[in-house]
């Protein structure tokens, strides 16, 4: 198992924890709207961290970029529909984005878009599906409790709700398109609001090949919620605090992934499962079925000493996931190999390209 030491390649100056300093241009003809026809038809750009020697190909050349037997630990979350369109008790228009499908005392965590200001005691209707708001959360959420048990209330997603694509690609505007794209090819249990993008490039076709080629494959769930995607607001990133999102490792991988000499966290939430594991002795994972929430924030000074690489999709200017991959290669060679990859017409954001990073 890598544990970096001070004669790491990465520096850090006080620049790197300044929210200014992760901005970048970036053309809005370069956001992908849509995945190549075939996922790991993608590009893929891989970097060296320890030589600094970059290369441009295609991920479904994956598996001669990696380093030799390595594990690579996937999330297994599966999108749900969470995007419910209705109206409020008033007659008015109004929309409810479901958090989390793990109920707190029969209440759920969302995110409500309506005219006026919120009040406890308000209910939307949802076709079938009345929601009462019960608690002003944290951060401008809402906790609400629905008519309907929980397995109707989730029955009702399925059919009823939209795909959460982000606001960046077609305006948000999902489609029967975006139930299949939008999720991984292993994807298992739901629980996500947004894709472990770095996972969308593989195929079943993919995944035998590399396991053919003595790699493995392991498994962790992490439920992407609105830690990862809320805006870093702080001018100081080290003052920025993330959402708790809850993860878990069955006792199968989790042997798998102790077992590893070498590890490739396969997207951010990967790592930050990994890291939020990792001890000086070992891994700690949680107990077969029981979750544990993670507020880690990784970004430049804070240790990554979990893998010895890392597939990420290209992520947006100011965001918490430029931050963390730049503890992996620092701040300013990040923004020139996004640079770089601007100027060879690579695609960005969650349908976009992707990047392998090695550490050495």
């Amino acid at each position: 198992m890598i544990r970096p030491t001070a004669t790491d390649p990465v520096k850090f100056t006080p620049e790197d924890w300044q929210l200014a300093s992760y901005d970048y241009v970036l053309p809005p003809e370069a956001i992908a709207s849509r995945p190549q026809e075939r996922r790991d038809a993608s590009r893929l750009l891989v970097h060296n961290v320890a030589t600094a020697a970059t290369a441009h190909t295609h991920f479904h050349d994956l598996a001669t970029h990696l380093p030799p037997g390595c594990t690579l630990v996937l999330n297994r979350s599966r999108v749900f529909p969470c995007r419910l369109r209705g109206q409020k008790a008033t007659g008015g228009e109004c929309e409810a984005f479901v958090l989390s499908l793990r109920p707190r005392e029969g209440r759920y965590q969302v995110l409500l878009r309506a005219g006026g200001k919120r009040k406890v005691g308000e209910t939307f209707q949802f076709g079938p599906l009345t929601l009462a708001l019960e608690e002003l959360g944290e951060e401008g959420t809402f906790w609400v409790r629905p008519s309907l048990s929980h397995e109707a209330f989730l029955a009702l997603l399925e059919t009823e709700a939209g795909i959460p694509i982000p606001p960046y690609i077609r305006d948000g505007v999902a489609d029967e398109r975006d139930r299949s794209d939008y999720q991984t090819v292993y994807a298992g249990e739901s629980g996500s609001v947004a894709a472990p993008t770095a996972g969308l490039h593989f195929t079943p076709e993919l995944l035998d090949e590399l396991r053919a080629r003595g790699h493995r494959i392991a498994y962790v769930t992490l439920h992407v919620g609105l830690g990862t995607f809320r805006p870093v607001k702080s001018d100081d990133i080290r003052e920025h605090h993330m959402h708790a999102e809850s993860f878990s490792v069955d006792d199968e991988n989790a042997a798998l992934i102790r077992e590893a000499d070498v590890i490739v966290a396969v997207g951010t939430t990967s790592l930050r499962v990994l890291e939020s594991c990792w001890r000086p002795t070992g891994f700690e994972f949680p107990a077969e079925g029981e979750f544990r929430d993670t507020r880690i924030f990784l970004h430049p000074g804070v240790p990554v000493h979990s893998i010895h690489g890392l597939i990420t999709n290209f992520h947006l200017p100011q965001s918490s996931l430029l931050m963390l991959v730049s503890a992996l290669a620092g701040r300013e060679r990040m923004l020139g190999l996004y640079r770089e990859a601007l100027e060879k017409d690579y695609r960005f954001f969650s349908y976009g390209d992707a990047m392998l990073l090695i550490r050495g």
